[in-house]
């Protein structure tokens, strides 16, 4: 049984906002589907305060009032980036003081941690449990489900005092609020049309004027998908987007052969938009092809990238962090190739571990390995 209160009308909504503005900070959580569109479906809105929890059912409300919630305070949620897509889409604006409880655990040791282990691990409570196949947009919602969605904000100013006081201790909170920023900002930046093929396993390896195609096609699905609000995969499967690129029908009665589209086919009404991309792709300058990763680790430094991601992990080890948290592979690669957007170029990764991989690259440093201790940073004495 829940003990939130049920949002439903205009009036009741404002009533909440009134009172939220003058809250210091806000709990809040998301339901949403988006398994049959491409934009997110928000559901529920989940919201926790000082002195009392609600539900607010976007089906039957605009949210657009929660914007001037979302600003001015400090929004505590838990694994935050699928929720800030929900909001730029459904109230306009994001948070711009957001804590996110799993980011704050991961440099607390507790990497990509659910918040029902964490509520776990750090209070000792266990959370309600749920269907995962709750359907969220249904009307009206069982209590258990309601019970459920009540529970993900319950437990999150408690979550933010204890992660916040671990920080503290271990002087991290500014490296938290950073990461915290970048998601915030990594929101409200629309995807590359140019670059929507590279989310296709099977044509991220495509080359010349194969890529050219499976660019604007990719690109003319993107587009078609937002304005329809359908699936990707509803629009054109992704082997059929790598089919047409290798083998471009040159009829449209040709694409009924492409793998992908056989036993499903083409609506007739955007089969000739498909065409018109294909042959866009086909006249494409070569140039203009966007390819992953386009600049190439210099093949000077290029072999010290195993050296450096094993020196991560023992900083990792050394700072209490996933490896992950502090630099993959790609940040490394990234860093190497001078990229001005590397996430070791700045902040506290270039204080934990960029100056120790330029002292690495530059001779000035050498690792060398003890046992029980692990890799060792050694420097050769002054003078």
């Amino acid at each position: 049984m829940t003990t939130a209160r049920w949002i439903d009308t205009p009036r009741d909504l404002q009533e909440l906002v009134d009172v939220l503005v003058d809250e210091p900070r806000v709990g809040i959580d998301t339901e949403f589907h988006r398994e049959r569109t491409y934009w997110p479906v928000c559901a529920l809105v989940q919201v926790a305060w000082s002195g009392g929890r609600a539900l607010i059912d976007p089906l039957a409300v605009d949210l657009e009032p929660m914007g001037e919630v979302l600003r001015g305070r400090t929004i505590v949620m838990h694994a935050a980036g699928q929720d800030l897509e929900v909001f730029r889409r459904s109230i306009g604006v994001v948070p711009d003081d957001l804590f996110d409880t799993q980011i704050a655990a991961s440099f607390l040791g507790m990497s990509s941690i659910g918040l029902a282990p964490l509520v776990k691990k750090l209070l000792g409570a266990d959370l309600a449990k749920g269907d995962r196949l709750t359907d969220w947009l249904a009307r009206p919602l069982p209590d258990g489900a309601l019970a459920y969605a009540e529970a993900d904000v319950v437990h999150l100013f408690d979550l933010h005092d204890d992660l916040l006081a671990g920080l503290e201790a271990r002087d991290r909170v500014d490296w938290v609020r950073s990461e915290c920023d970048a998601m915030v900002a990594k929101s409200l930046v629309d995807n590359d049309p140019d670059t929507a093929w590279w989310r296709v396993k099977e044509a991220r390896r495509l080359r010349g004027r194969a890529a050219a195609i499976a660019q604007e096609v990719g690109k003319w699905r993107e587009a078609h998908a937002a304005e329809a609000d359908r699936p990707l995969r509803s629009v054109l499967p992704d082997l059929a987007l790598a089919g047409v690129a290798q083998r471009p029908p040159k009829t449209v009665d040709a694409l009924a052969k492409i793998r992908g589209l056989r036993d499903r086919g083409i609506p007739k009404a955007v089969r000739g938009d498909l065409m018109d991309a294909i042959a866009r792709g086909q006249d494409l300058d070569l140039d203009l092809v966007r390819f992953p990763e386009a600049t190439p680790v210099p093949a000077d430094v290029r072999g010290a990238v195993p050296l450096l991601s094993s020196w991560v992990s023992q900083r990792a080890r050394e700072l209490d962090l996933d490896p992950a948290v502090l630099a993959t592979r790609r940040d490394l690669e990234d860093f190497l190739r001078d990229d001005p957007d590397s996430r070791l170029a700045d902040g506290w990764r270039a204080d934990a571990l960029a100056a120790d991989i330029e002292e690495l690259l530059a001779g000035r440093a050498a690792l060398s390995f003890e046992r029980g201790v692990g890799l060792v940073l050694r420097r050769p004495p002054a003078g």
